[in-house]
């Protein structure tokens, strides 16, 4: 099978299925034969894996995995890739290819019927207009998930990683560091796709923790606080908790459960680290 990674092959196969992209499923295909062996060294994929890939597009990715997985089960929203992945993926045995938007699959069951429930990897080039809802579903869902490896918007990956006081860190920040440690492993520019993308893309990998490295006895307790702590970010800790519809817990509250983590009434929730944000929600 020709190696769909050298960009005249991509080209020939979407040419002769007369493939259309969809801007709706946010369509990037990779052709770049290095970032795609960056990815797979990153993944730490063995034969003993089963493999999760989100959207596999024409199976560019989906044959190297194929290659050194042991199963690997492809998740493809868009139909009319279907044929073209029966033709590239046709060599190997132990792919799956599934025909389905990949946040109304149920994951838990792939692991268990594929991988007898024990932890799956995930690898993807994730379309970036739904990377957030797809990596939250798969940690709030409690998955059994050993690590995830996905190429996704460049600012969104430095996101992931940032810590407190940076412009950047947020809700997303502190969910991600919560369920994983999360490593930028190569920057990839627009060039590396077709069509080209507008932004810059990285491709990081998210190790999931097996115990949190912080306690708290409400984890949804916590990340409604998050959430609220950066709805608006330019407000106090104190403001922004006491205007979160649904939370219940008044300004006196608040400010009173900072005092006792001797923190400032003025403070405002980029400044907190994870830890302090289990303990304050603890407190409330």
């Amino acid at each position: 099978m020709a190696d769909l990674g050298i960009p005249r092959n991509t080209i020939e196969i979407l040419q002769k299925y007369n493939f259309n992209f969809q801007k709706k499923y946010g369509q990037n295909f990779l052709i770049d034969t290095n970032v795609l062996d960056k990815i797979l060294s990153a993944a730490e994929i063995t034969g003993e894996d089963c493999v999760l890939e989100i959207g596999p597009g024409i199976g560019t990715m989906t044959q190297r995995l194929a290659e050194r997985a042991g199963e690997v089960v492809a998740v493809e929203i868009d139909r009319n890739l279907i044929p073209i992945l029966e033709e590239t993926l046709s060599p190997y045995d132990n792919v799956t290819v599934i025909n389905e938007d990949i946040l109304k699959v149920d994951i838990g069951r792939i692991a268990e019927e594929k991988n007898g429930g024990r932890p799956i990897k995930i690898v993807a080039n994730l379309p970036y207009y739904i990377t957030t809802p797809i990596i939250m579903g798969l940690f709030e869902n409690h998955v059994p998930l050993e690590s995830i490896t996905v190429m996704v918007q460049k600012e969104v990956a430095e996101r992931m990683q940032v810590g407190p006081g940076t412009k950047d860190y947020g809700a997303l920040s502190l969910a991600v560091q919560y369920y994983a440690k999360p490593e930028i492993v190569a920057n990839v520019p627009p060039n590396c796709f077709i069509p080209r993308p507008t932004v810059g893309s990285a491709v990081i990998r998210l190790t999931c923790y097996g115990k949190k490295p912080v306690q708290v006895t409400d984890e949804r307790k916590m990340f409604a606080l998050i959430r609220a702590s950066f709805n608006q970010r330019r407000k106090t800790l104190v403001n922004s908790i006491g205007n979160a519809p649904g939370l219940g817990i008044s300004k006196e509250k608040a400010a009173a459960a900072l005092e006792r983590m001797q923190l400032p009434p003025t403070v405002r929730g980029e400044a907190l680290t994870l830890a302090q944000f289990a303990a304050l929600s603890d407190l409330v």
